[in-house]
């Protein structure tokens, strides 16, 4: 064996990712390649989600071909790029982004913003670009969690005809676009609306306003089962939906009609969350339910006290310095859920939309 470009190009392809099971080539992983005399030979790998869990996996796969092809132990150069995959599904509504996560829950109570936030966080965290549109309209909980403030404007801008056209532009908060109906109403305003008036504010908050292009939309659905889940079912192809759970049984029976809800209306089931995982209310009880469900769990987010107290205070954000010890339970949380996106798309392959219409 040779250690030359060619040949090391050729066995990376052939390289089977250590999660998914699938060649590097299928994966389209294999970037860059640098292999010159007297050089540090370069790979670039190109994973398929900003929150790709085994990097180091992924090194060493790579460290051993080269050693193999090199006849000995050689240094390697090996980087990490990102092409997030995604169906880009909401073409047909003027959204470009690759994924629209929806996180929902059988009841309230139970985090299902605070876990909302926190996917999205994480994966800005993370690199990815994201929205987090908050389609909790009786109870929006987003802008405190993250303690932004601000109000959506209208802007005129041209489309891909070149005709003048007006989009909402959503609120930014430390470069992550956001929607809400707390940014528009008191903080003490109750909103009482009926279904359709739902479906007219939810259609304003995803067709006409300006998301820019995203790997990742996140949205926070209202609690149990109702209008807003149909609508974006009838406006969208979802990535997919969280179910997020406390884990004792009064929590999972309201969960289970959450399951019942996606599947009824054929939005994927990316898989179950435990929230508030601990002494308090009990351990397991999201994973046994998901597991006698045959849906993927996701991972447990344990009662830290930390989670209340920076969501209390604004300051979702700091959940992910490094010294918190909410950090790692969240993105292993994040990372389950993105791989979850990226296996199903595997197995259920579908084309993006071609025309982004404006």
């Amino acid at each position: 064996m040779s250690l030359d470009q060619a040949t090391l190009v050729s066995r990376l392809g052939k390289l089977l990712e250590p999660v998914l099971r699938k060649p590097f080539s299928q994966l389209k992983m294999v970037g860059p390649v640098s292999v010159a005399a007297g050089m540090v030979p370069q790979v670039t790998l190109q994973l398929p989600t900003h929150a790709y869990p085994h990097k180091e996996n992924l090194t060493a796969l790579v460290q051993q071909l080269v050693d193999e092809l090199a006849g000995t132990s050689t240094p390697c150069d090996v980087r990490f790029t990102y092409n997030t995959f995604g169906k880009y599904s909401g073409g047909a509504i003027g959204l470009r982004v690759k994924n629209v996560i929806a996180v929902g829950s059988g009841k309230g109570g139970v985090g299902k913003s605070t876990v909302a936030a926190a996917l999205a966080l994480g994966l800005k965290h993370l690199g990815a670009e994201v929205g987090l549109l908050d389609a909790d309209v009786y109870g929006p909980s987003i802008p405190h969690l993250l303690g932004c403030s601000g109000k959506p404007t209208v802007a005129q801008m041209k489309n891909t005809d070149g005709n003048v056209i007006e989009r909402i532009q959503p609120v930014m908060h430390d470069g992550m676009a956001l929607m809400s109906i707390g940014f528009m109403v008191d903080p003490n305003q109750a909103v009482i609306w009926r279904g359709p008036m739902l479906h007219k504010l939810l259609t304003q908050f995803l067709k006409d306003t300006d998301w820019g292009e995203l790997d990742y939309l996140i949205i926070d659905l209202p609690p149990g089962t109702g209008d807003v889940s149909l609508t974006l079912s009838q406006m969208l192809g979802l990535a997919g939906a969280v179910v997020v759970c406390t884990p004792q049984q009064v929590a999972l029976l309201d969960a289970i009609k959450a399951v019942s809800m996606y599947q009824q209306l054929k939005i994927p089931l990316l898989g179950m969350v435990e929230n508030m995982s601990g002494e308090v209310f009990g351990r397991g009880g999201a994973q046994a339910k998901a597991i006698e469900l045959g849906i993927p769990f996701l991972g447990e987010i344990p009662m830290e006290a930390q989670v209340r107290i920076k969501g209390d205070a604004g300051a979702m954000v700091e959940l992910f310095r490094d010294d918190s010890p909410a950090k790692e339970p969240l993105i292993k949380v994040i990372q389950n859920i993105a791989m979850q996106i990226v296996k199903n798309q595997l197995e259920k392959p579908e084309m993006p939309t071609l025309e982004i219409l404006q």
